[in-house]
């Protein structure tokens, strides 16, 4: 029993955290047709301000709790402000190119920023492990589990549900929709389709971020953290299905308790247990599990 409450709260915890790294991913290729690469320095990004910013923190004596707001502040600002820079600065100089592109084109941005991330941060790994022990543990069907764990799983669900209202109840998110189903026909209906553009790479860009400020007090923040990441992101989506918020949700979960299972009961296919996720499903729905439909042009 208690291996299987493990199993289900790592693979929840997991879960969380992919969605949060992939759901970015798949909103930016679902209304822009760009399979972002530079995603996963992106989330490196996140980690490494994010330490940079809790370590002036703490050097400065200040109260522990609001360690969590400076967390939100640094996504919200450094995700804005990274987003737009990539976007105006290259992306919108390429739109209507070939997604084969844009994919190198967005690989390129990936090796760049690695490498700003090492000038800047030199190669030395940071480590910012209060916030992830400040709530401390709670003892969940006998078996003790950090509560920081639990709290990204909540900021999961929280966020996923504000995506779906934006996209469902917004103003901005019905333009959005009217875009992915066809960009030519919403601009010449008034739409302003760079600027729903721009917000869109910002929102994807913040999501990636997020992922990197919620994950730094867990790891050593070291440089190659946003390779892996942005192979499991990809992984997340394809399972889901390229630019479906939900399939991302979906795609989380089949990925999360793979991995969960694999490392209490096979922990020597811990690598090969989300991949082999990917090839079942696509071997049965080539375009995943919640592919959206594309219209043909004539």
């Amino acid at each position: 029993m208690l291996k299987f409450t493990a199993i289900m709260l790592d693979g929840m915890n997991y879960a969380a955290w992919l969605f949060l790294v992939a759901v970015g991913l798949t909103l930016i290729y679902g209304v822009m047709r760009i399979l972002n690469i530079a995603h996963g320095a992106f989330y490196a990004i996140g980690a490494y301000v994010c330490a940079s910013a809790l370590g002036v923190f703490y050097a400065a004596g200040l109260p522990d709790a609001l360690a969590f707001a400076v967390m939100g502040i640094v996504a919200l600002v450094a995700g804005v402000i990274v987003g737009l820079a990539v976007e105006r600065g290259v992306l919108r100089f390429l739109y209507g190119r070939d997604e084969v592109l844009m994919v190198l084109v967005t690989y390129a941005l990936f090796l760049i920023l690695e490498d700003a991330v090492k000038l800047i941060w030199g190669v030395e790994s940071y480590f910012v492990y209060q916030p992830y022990a400040y709530f401390g543990f709670i003892e969940i069907n006998g078996l003790p589990y950090q509560v920081y764990d639990l709290l990204i799983v909540a900021l999961a669900i929280v966020l996923g549900i504000a995506l779906w209202f934006w996209l469902e109840r917004s103003r901005m998110g019905r333009m959005t929709t009217a875009v992915v189903a066809d960009r030519e026909i919403s601009a010449a209906m008034g739409i302003n389709v760079t600027r729903i553009f721009a917000t869109t790479f910002a929102i994807g860009t913040v999501f990636a971020v997020i992922g990197g400020v919620v994950t730094a007090p867990k790891i050593s923040v070291t440089p190659g953290i946003g390779a892996e990441v942005i192979i499991l992101a990809f992984a997340v989506v394809v399972i889901g299905g390229l630019g479906s918020i939900p399939g991302a949700a979906i795609g989380a979960l089949f990925a999360g308790y793979a991995r969960a299972i694999s490392v209490h009961l096979a922990p020597a296919y811990e690598l090969f247990a989300i991949y082999a996720v990917m090839a079942v499903v696509l071997a049965i729905w080539p375009h995943g599990l919640f592919a959206r439909a594309s219209g043909r042009k004539i």
